[in-house]
């Protein structure tokens, strides 16, 4: 991923729905998970474990002060030996209840397997979002969705979406959920420094314990 186009996004899309969603989806976020912390369950595909948005989570958490942004990665497979932070399976979500948020990020199909789970999740009264490919059902299930449609699609970005992906979204949603809690910055130098910051984050290797 380029850098230095991931850190410029705000300002290139400015004129686009790109950073207005991506906020919205984060103010949803924030808004969704409970101060005490430890009730956001992260989750991807069996093909797409998204460790790095959690990465960026738990970074932004403890950048804006506020821990429950940090996520809970569950994992479709857990092998022995893991770490205990990446050895949540598929099991959790079962305990999945009010005060809950399970984020389900699938730039594929989910599959039914998923689905099912998230189905009772939020019938047990979880808040679910999805950041995802476009898929209905998951979409159906969702309280809130940001799609970036065609983004399982190689080569190509897709038709109208300004080269967007699924991962320049992750990145933008987590920044965004952090700086929500934050004062309004004004002037030019301090969105230099926060673009500047961002460029960071995205060119430096994820957190060790990932």
């Amino acid at each position: 991923m380029d850098a230095v186009r991931v850190a410029l996004l705000r300002e290139v899309l400015a004129g686009t729905e790109w950073p207005g969603a991506a906020r919205r989806f984060a103010v949803t976020l924030r808004r969704s998970v409970v101060p005490a912390g430890g009730n956001l369950l992260l989750v991807g595909t069996e093909s797409y474990e998204p460790w790095h948005m959690a990465a960026h989570l738990v970074d932004e958490a403890a950048w804006s002060g506020l821990p429950e942004l940090a996520p809970t990665l569950v994992r479709h497979h857990v092998l022995p030996g893991d770490a205990p932070h990446l050895s949540v399976g598929l099991s959790r979500l079962e305990a999945a209840r009010r005060g809950h948020t399970l984020l389900v990020v699938a730039p594929e199909q989910p599959g039914e397997g998923l689905l099912e789970r998230v189905h009772d999740a939020r019938r047990a009264g979880a808040t679910v979002l999805s950041l995802d490919g476009g898929d209905p059902d998951l979409g159906t299930l969702a309280h809130e969705a940001l799609s970036v449609p065609g983004a399982a699609a190689q080569g190509a970005p897709p038709s109208g979406s300004w080269g967007m992906d699924l991962d320049t979204v992750q990145h933008l949603v987590s920044a965004a959920a952090g700086e929500n809690s934050m004062p309004v910055q004004r002037g030019p130098r301090r969105f230099r420094d926060r673009l500047a910051r961002l460029a960071d984050q995205l060119t430096s290797p994820p957190p060790s314990r990932w």
